[in-house]
């Protein structure tokens, strides 16, 4: 089955797996970001390569954009239900490096789309939250535009 081209001139997609290192930040930002943005008929999940815990100031930038995790719960890349999907997003030069050990010779799609770690900023509330925005605005900027149809 051929997957018809996006104006990219890469295949669209229709399952979209986000690693980053404990799918604590990044990747789940991604997912809630693309769910919201895809058509639904788009498989999309996230993971990490080692285990995380839930950071509080993700749902704080998500529900600003009226985005929840609902009870999301961390999971690791290799604990993945499905392990089949068109294309994988990593974020972080670990989680790129275990998908392209995990994935093999499967026919996938791995991008890399660098994403600064936000829970390294330091300052005020303010700052750490400004530095969890960015990286929601360069997440969803990526998903718009690798990602998404263009009309005309």
């Amino acid at each position: 089955m051929t997957r018809a081209a996006n104006p990219t001139g890469k295949a669209a997609v229709s399952s979209l797996l986000f690693v980053c290192g404990m799918n604590a930040i990044r990747s789940p930002i991604a997912e809630a970001i693309a769910r919201s943005i895809l058509p639904a008929s788009v498989y999309i999940a996230s993971a990490g390569v080692r285990s995380g815990q839930r950071d509080p100031f993700v749902d704080i930038v998500l529900a600003e954009r009226g985005l929840s995790l609902g009870d999301y719960r961390p999971q690791r890349f290799e604990d993945l239900e499905d392990g089949y999907f068109d294309l994988i997003v990593t974020m972080a030069p670990e989680a790129h490096h275990a998908a392209l050990d995990a994935t093999g010779t499967a026919s996938v799609d791995i991008e890399f789309w660098p994403m600064p770690d936000p829970s390294a900023a330091d300052g005020s509330r303010d700052q750490i939250l400004d530095a969890y925005r960015d990286v929601c605005d360069r997440i969803e900027a990526h998903i718009r535009e690798r990602l998404l149809k263009k009309d005309g």
